[in-house]
């Protein structure tokens, strides 16, 4: 009977442990691993300030701005720059958020002119999926402009002189008193007297260079003949209100300098060719003339262009002071 317990014993303690070792093994086994999260989809839409229609000119700032429609944190994006559909740079982004919704930008300075194609694009990673933005297109607008053009560059080249009281023509269009305009201010600031509008030009008018400094701001509604750089201003209030390019006289017929007053007005045009003349002393008049040369031509009038002699001969009354000097 001993003999049969004892062999028993043994077989009941091998069945509990085997009854108990799932549970061990169920105590000891790591848990099961989550689920990997799903990456977040999200949408890349681009942006600009500083633009006008799409356009900017050369050298001024702008910044191009997107947009990402779920922001994750730690995400970064890619912008590329493209011209004429070679690849110009790429810059990688930080996503910033905003609500909830990420955004990022990047500060633009370009000079040389043409077209760019813009794309914001986002590398897959666990957090979120890859994405890309449509092509956006900016045009940096040279500075440079002649007579015949059109678009941005004119329309900034006109607000400019005539902010510094140039006659300017039609705005946005580079037409023939726009190119008069320009030849005044290369008079008036010492360069080749052309009317083509180079950087150059561009450049002086940004820096503020071209304003006409009145010599007789006690004369009130006033004109001056600046013999030295060849134009004339028509002065309100202390400020050239209109500056236009003329001729003076030749070397054999010089100008009078002095202070004189308008004595006498003819409209219309007389038989030496003189249009709407403003008499100031003797036979010396302002008035419009066919030729208009760069440099001193005439027999000691004031010519000037024969499309702003009416303007010019309406502003002008009986009395009016006209001053002629050398710089």
């Amino acid at each position: 009977m001993q003999n049969r317990r004892a062999a028993i014993f043994p077989l009941f303690f091998a069945i509990s442990l085997l009854a108990l070792a799932p549970a061990a093994f169920a105590q000891d086994a790591p848990p099961a691993p989550e689920p990997a999260p799903t990456p977040v989809k999200a949408r890349l839409t681009l942006s600009f300030s500083g633009l006008t229609k799409s356009q900017v000119l050369g050298g001024n700032s702008w910044t191009i701005k997107g947009k990402v429609s779920s922001f994750v944190a730690g995400q970064r994006v890619t912008v590329e720059v493209k011209r004429a559909g070679r690849k110009l740079f790429t810059r990688s982004l930080k996503v910033t958020q905003d609500g909830s919704v990420g955004r990022f930008s990047l500060p633009m300075k370009l000079s040389k002119g043409g077209r760019l194609t813009i794309r914001a694009s986002h590398a897959a990673t666990p957090a979120m999926a890859a994405a890309q933005s449509s092509a956006a297109r900016v045009r940096i607008v040279s500075l440079y402009a002649r007579a015949g053009d059109r678009g941005l560059a004119v329309s900034y080249l006109q607000s400019r002189l005539a902010r510094l009281g140039y006659v300017v023509g039609r705005r946005g269009s580079y037409d023939a008193r726009t190119a008069r305009a320009v030849l005044a201010f290369r008079k008036i600031t010492r360069m080749a007297r052309t009317q083509v509008a180079t950087s150059e030009v561009f450049g002086r008018l940004a820096r503020g260079w071209g304003r006409f400094k009145v010599r007789y701001k006690d004369h009130g509604r006033h004109i001056e003949g600046d013999l030295t750089h060849q134009v004339v201003a028509l002065i309100n209030r202390g400020k050239a209100v209109r500056i236009y390019p003329m001729s003076s006289g030749k070397s054999s017929t010089p100008t009078i300098r002095g202070n004189f007053a308008v004595y006498r007005k003819d409209p219309g045009t007389n038989s030496l060719g003189m249009i709407y003349s403003s008499y100031f002393i003797r036979g010396y008049a302002m008035h419009g003339f066919v030729d208009v040369p760069i440099y001193p031509a005439s027999h000691g009038c004031l010519r000037i262009p024969p499309p702003d002699a009416v303007s010019v001969y309406n502003w002008i009354k009986i009395g009016t002071r006209v001053d002629t000097y050398y710089r």
